[in-house]
């Protein structure tokens, strides 16, 4: 099954526009708090590209205030209420486009940071793929709601029904739902996003590389290479029926395409009701594919050229929005799901200043690239360093559509004030924890100070990533108690603990406090607020292809 003709587009606007936004005269909110209940003054410290910092005093109880009243609608234009639009990136490093200092062509990305807002300080969940996803769509820090890593072929177990996601969310308002991209959270039918409250999906169930395919695109070491070719076919779905039980490599350079073909449709079929659009992209994770129109247009190499069509997707959809006269009534959410997978090398992207990539709980890993667009909502051309997560996604959208709040606990807050400049606004987050490998809690961190607990990780250690879409060797480096000031560090390069036991002990007991609730399985702690995945029971439908 072949996904049809492509729709014609003018390449001319590849170069139409390719300004990058750096430091903005209206930033929303342009300091992080220090952790420790005071301000300091600007400081001459490296920070990512574009960022700009104030010295208004800090608020006693104000992160808390920040984030406690999600529920008051913020509607669009009239009566309307306000659509909302999420665009999840795979694998996109934060220095990947040009709002972040990125080398490839992006010129519908600046567009949208200059008509909206970069976030400079925004993290995901967890530096792998379901994990991520997971929290994205629930509020919850992956680890509460049982979803560690990247679940494969035969993984058995998927998103709890109990669980609320954004979709469902939105629908109970009234909403149109649709997902058409990647899900990765569970691919049997009890799991799919028709079960978690999207009226429509199309796309892969998981990653594109679990593929008995994959060695033919890239010389894989010999455990992953006899990994691969024992998975099965890797199906599509329009759904829940398979349309292509064996998907190709043509298939998937029509992927992008296809999604966005999909999307622009499904906003065109809703522009008179609300509607929920989630667009999980493919790409830009390996192994990677462009449609032809695409093939070597970017000057910089197959990854250049994915990259640009991810931007010609973007700006399609926003000039969708504005054509159909919605722009004012949507808010556009664009993000990856965690940083670049740097063993790929020229396949991969990069993570700029920040130290390693994906698989790792550094800052290269988990802050991602997130630039939020609403005309007459969101401050044009401004930059917001303050403290985000993907886990704060659901509590805002639910302000955002005046939807209450999910029954069971959540973790992230909303970030309304954040994302509308509100003068004084800071992150509500007072500890931010960062869980991986089954369950790790490596690091924990609040809106500048960051504490790694020793563990292991995975690094290239100096040397270069691999050519042509073949991964280098990684080799496992540990790393011991170590504090670093984010504010001033954001490459965690330097450890500052000695000179500041006070904050590490704070940390550390709100660290502690964090365990009680969400388990570690690097102290052995069980949490008591740990809630299971869904499995696969007897009599379930599998999914069969």
């Amino acid at each position: 099954m072949r996904l049809g003709p492509l729709v014609p587009f003018a390449l001319l606007t590849f170069a139409a526009c390719n300004t990058v936004p750096t430091n903005s005269s209206s930033p929303a909110r342009t300091e992080s708090a220090n952790g420790t209940g005071s301000r300091r003054p600007n400081a001459e410290s490296p920070q990512p590209q574009g960022e700009v910092r104030s010295t208004e005093p800090e608020v006693a109880g104000a992160r808390r205030a920040a984030g406690a009243d999600a529920g008051r609608e913020a509607t669009g234009t009239g009566s309307r209420r306000p659509n909302v639009v999420v665009i999840f990136i795979d694998d996109m490093g934060y220095a990947d486009i040009g709002p972040f200092g990125g080398s490839f062509p992006t010129p519908n990305l600046d567009r949208m940071a200059q008509e909206g807002m970069r976030f400079t300080d925004f993290a995901v969940s967890s530096a792998v793929c379901s994990a991520s996803r997971a929290a994205l769509l629930t509020g919850c820090y992956h680890q509460r709601i049982g979803i560690a890593g990247a679940l494969g072929p035969d993984a058995q177990i998927g998103l709890a029904a109990g669980e609320t996601t954004l979709a469902e969310l939105c629908r109970d308002r009234g909403y149109a739902t649709a997902c058409f991209g990647k899900w990765h959270l569970g691919h049997h039918p009890k799991f799919l996003p028709t079960r978690h409250g999207f009226d429509e999906w199309f796309g892969l169930p998981y990653s594109n590389d679990m593929w008995p395919l994959h060695p033919n695109f890239a010389h894989l070491p010999k455990d992953a290479e006899a990994r691969k070719r024992g998975y099965p076919a890797l199906p599509l779905l329009d759904g829940e029926r398979v349309v292509d039980a064996e998907v190709t490599g043509e298939d998937q350079a029509l992927l992008t395409r296809t999604y966005t073909d999909r999307a622009v449709d499904f906003i065109e079929r809703n522009r008179a009701k609300p509607f929920f659009l989630y667009v999980p992209h493919t790409m830009v994770h390996v192994p990677l594919f462009v449609s032809p129109e695409f093939a070597g247009k970017s000057g910089k190499g197959l990854f250049g050229d994915a990259v640009l069509e991810i931007d010609w997707s973007v700006g399609r959809i926003l000039d969708t929005l504005r054509r159909l006269e919605l722009a004012n009534d949507t808010l556009v959410l664009f993000t990856s799901d965690n940083g670049p997978w740097l063993p790929y090398g020229e396949h991969a992207g990069s993570a700029g200043p920040l130290r390693e990539g994906k698989g790792t709980m550094f800052e290269g890993g988990i802050r991602t690239p997130t630039i939020a667009w609403w005309p007459g909502k969101v401050p044009a051309g401004a930059t917001c360093a303050e403290f985000a997560s993907t886990i704060d996604v659901l509590p805002t959208i639910a302000k955002v559509v005046g939807a209450p709040l999910p029954k069971r606990k959540i973790d992230g807050l909303d970030i309304t004030p954040l994302l509308f400049g509100e003068p004084g606004a800071l992150s509500p987050h007072e500890l931010f924890c960062c869980y991986y490998a089954g369950g790790q809690l490596q690091a924990v961190r609040d809106a500048r100070w960051k504490l790694h607990f020793p563990h292991g990780y995975p690094s290239l250690a100096g040397k270069p990533g691999g050519r042509a879409g073949s991964p280098a060797p990684q080799v496992t480096l540990q790393i011991g108690l170590a504090l670093y000031d984010l504010r001033a560090d954001p490459g965690e390069t330097t450890d500052v603990a000695a000179a500041n036991r006070d904050v590490v002990e704070r940390l550390q007991r709100l660290a502690d406090a964090a365990r009680t609730d969400l388990g570690d399985t690097l102290t052995k702690t069980t949490g008591t607020g740990v809630r299971p995945a869904d499995r696969l029971a007897e009599g379930d439908e599998r999914l069969r292809w």
